[in-house]
């Protein structure tokens, strides 16, 4: 008895994986996000495997049903209707209540969205945060907004086609200038990438109407410059005075002390002797 958490193509049929297409095989039953979609994935690879729905509106219903079926033996396989399920969809839900009923949870890897856009965009990879869909009410979008102002990660957003005006206007007021990739209909006939400043993209996407699914990535906030740090002479002469004490000879403390404090031998040098 095991769930299968299985990727699905985000655009492109031919983005799958031969061990999801065995897996969607082999179970007893597909859980999918949107029955209609999977169904023309699945019979576009003649499986014939049984699809059971589960989504936002069942999930309560439907989870039970699923978790039951498993506790009788079946494998399940569950599928959103595009990318990786648990991503911004109620697959987790599932997930979680399945590892705390004892039931081996599968991940099989696959398309993502998220991270497809993060490396068209240019942006810094080694840190990132995903912020899944903004809140649809403006003000609690603009509340959410502030709270990412000082983030120096690149930060990653999903947005439907209609509310994408308003959420770029909103970054553009609460955060500011800033570096911006937009990536839409990834993998698709009519994939598009724009990259460039917060304001342009608002030029851009208001002039035509946006469809298809939409990934938002923002460069992170710039790091602050470092404040400079002001090196007194007594604290100097202090750690001078305490390397020669352990046993350091005066060469080998002024040494020491400029290494340590990142600043000219000759200045602890001539520091020292002025003051001995």
């Amino acid at each position: 008895m095991s769930i299968y958490i299985c990727p699905t193509p985000i655009g492109n049929l031919e983005d799958i994986t031969l061990r999801v297409l065995r897996v969607l095989r082999e179970v007893d039953c597909i859980a999918a996000e949107d029955t209609r979609r999977t169904r023309k994935l699945i019979n576009h690879y003649q499986i014939h495997t049984p699809l059971v729905s589960y989504h936002e509106h069942n999930k309560e219903i439907k989870g039970d049903h699923i978790l039951a079926m498993c506790m009788e033996g079946k494998d399940i396989a569950l599928v959103s209707d595009a990318g990786t399920p648990g991503i911004s969809d109620p697959g987790w839900e599932l997930i979680r209540d399945a590892i705390e009923a004892g039931i081996e949870v599968i991940c099989l890897p696959g398309p993502t969205a998220l991270i497809s856009a993060l490396l068209l965009s240019g942006f810094q990879t080694a840190s990132f945060i995903f912020d899944g869909f903004l809140p649809r009410k403006k003000s609690d979008r603009r509340k959410h907004l502030e709270e990412l102002v000082n983030e120096g990660r690149t930060i990653i957003f999903y947005e439907a086609p209609h509310r994408l005006i308003g959420t770029l206007s909103d970054i553009l007021e609460v955060i500011g200038e800033r570096r911006i990739c937009i990536v839409r209909e990834l993998t698709k006939i009519h994939e598009e990438v724009f990259r460039g400043i917060v304001s342009q993209a608002v030029k851009r996407f208001s002039m035509d109407p946006v469809r298809g699914e939409i990934v938002i990535l923002l460069e992170g906030a710039p790091k602050p410059p470092d404040e400079e740090i002001i090196i007194q002479d007594a604290d100097i002469l202090q750690r001078v005075n305490d390397s020669m004490k352990n046993g350091m000879s005066t060469r080998d403390a002024i040494k020491e002390v400029a290494q340590h404090f990142n600043i000219s031998r000759r200045h602890v040098y001539n520091l020292y002797h002025e003051n001995n």
